[in-house]
């Protein structure tokens, strides 16, 4: 079941953001007054599609089929991307049968250098607006909401935080000299901002002020073995999302939507507070202190060997918060903002591990590593669903752009080298270096495979 629903989120994630990539070139092809012959999602054999003069048809077209200035919109077998096919231009499809004949004015290659340009960025573009859509929209119809509070509830023992230095109660006052004046903003300065540079933290602490020093390198470590960093805020409670009966906790009679209060006579402020307790105390007989509805209740249980109590947790704030809304304008700056910040965390994500403080094992990830998570975000949620397809549109953006043969930036190379030659590249030099950079992307696609089977 977990395969197929893996299967199914990876198909749509993909799906859509191929869907996306490929109509920008298509729209742009078509106002220089390219002809866009197919138009496919999905890549390998035809399975089915629609063609004006053809009407409706199931397998293969003819090979003598003449597409005229109408497009060939299909359905092929493999759902790993889609491509449009312009006619004139040698691409992934290695379509050569053009090359002996006459330019025609409908071709690409018989066009100006600008306007094979556009049609090149055209998809890139697209996947940073379709960023920018989901990033803006998010903001105009949910708003953010504040934790408004910078003061610590608990640390986890043996956590990043204890190792940096903090300790119940203080509150953070200042990151790196920005003023922090929400936990969001803590976490934000914390992880990603400035990723990888030393964190100068300043708390106050018993009515004084205390500078703490978090390892940037140890942060993004943490960040990317998705290790807690072992803080929780005041005004979070541990509320149980689902009980499995013939687990301790079931056993023990707790319930879903029960609200966790103290374990041991040590309150708690959050779920990676709570787990890391429970991990502390496997074996050994704790004392949960919890409250439904109206009442209180205490209760003896013992954690299995594996430190679980079989349950999931989710968190409740009774803090004071603060609802931030926007206008329409205000969350397309925010989209637009987000989308450019997500260009910052994707380079400075490789900078992080070209200097070895990320793994390439565990920081770059293939399609089994993106179905994981495309199906772990729906679950959590269509925001975070889609935070996830934003992101990802971001990163295929900057994919595409690198110049390599067989991506986009590849064709914008020829089309610089040509623009300043003032004459065309030769075809069969073209041909060469694009199934070049095809070998390359498929001896890339087999690593990344590999890394997510071996993670």
């Amino acid at each position: 079941m977990e395969f197929l629903s893996n299967l199914f989120y990876f198909i749509l994630v993909l799906g859509i953001l191929v869907l996306v990539h490929e109509f920008g070139h298509f729209i742009a092809a078509r106002l220089v007054g390219m002809r866009a012959e197919v138009f496919s999602i999905g890549m390998g054999p035809r399975l089915f599609g629609y063609h004006k003069r053809l009407g409706f048809t199931f397998g293969s077209v003819p090979k003598d089929f003449e597409y005229d200035d109408n497009t060939e919109y299909r359905v092929s077998i493999l759902p790993i991307g889609g491509y449009v096919k312009i006619a004139g231009m040698i691409d992934e499809s290695m379509d050569k049968d053009f090359i002996n004949q006459e330019p025609q004015p409908w071709e690409f290659r018989s066009k100006k250098s600008w306007q094979k340009f556009l049609v090149l960025v055209a998809g890139v573009v697209m996947n940073f607006v379709l960023a920018v859509v989901i990033f803006g929209g998010i903001a105009f119809f949910q708003g953010q909401t504040l934790l408004k509070t910078t003061t610590i509830g608990a640390v986890a023992p043996g956590s990043l935080a204890e190792e940096i230095g903090f300790k119940p109660d203080d509150k953070i006052i200042k990151i790196n000299y920005e003023d922090i004046g929400s936990w969001n903003e803590a976490i934000e300065y914390l992880t990603f901002k400035q990723m990888g540079k030393v964190k100068q933290i300043i708390v106050l602490r018993n009515n004084q002020q205390i500078t703490l020093n978090g390892d940037g390198k140890k942060i993004i470590r943490a960040i990317a073995d998705k290790k807690p960093l072992g803080l929780e805020p005041y005004g979070i409670r541990v509320v149980l999302q689902m009980v499995e009966t013939l687990k301790p906790a079931g056993q023990a009679g707790l319930k879903k939507n029960d609200t966790i209060i103290s374990l041991n006579e040590t309150k708690i402020f959050g779920p990676a507070q709570f787990s890391s307790l429970i991990r502390e105390n496997k074996q050994k007989e704790i004392v949960l202190k919890y409250k439904r509805l109206d009442s209180i209740y205490t209760v003896s249980l013992v954690p299995n060997e594996d430190g679980k109590i079989g349950v999931m947790l989710g968190g409740a704030v009774v803090g004071k918060t603060e609802r931030i809304t926007f206008n329409i304008f205000e969350a397309a700056y925010i989209g637009f903002n987000e989308s450019i910040n997500s260009i910052f965390l994707f380079f400075n994500s490789m900078g992080q591990i070209f200097n070895g403080n990320l793994s390439v094992k565990e920081s770059v990830g293939g399609p089994i590593m993106i179905a994981q998570q495309a199906s772990q975000q729906a679950e959590l949620g269509v925001t975070s669903f889609l935070n996830f397809i934003a992101l990802l549109s971001v990163t295929l953006a900057i994919i595409n752009i690198l110049p390599l043969p067989a991506l986009d930036g590849g064709h914008l190379v020829f089309i610089v080298i040509e623009a300043i030659l003032k004459r065309e590249i030769k075809p069969k030099v073209k041909i060469a270096i694009q199934q070049s950079g095809i070998v390359l992307l498929l001896l890339l696609m087999a690593f990344v495979i590999y890394n997510d089977i071996t993670r």
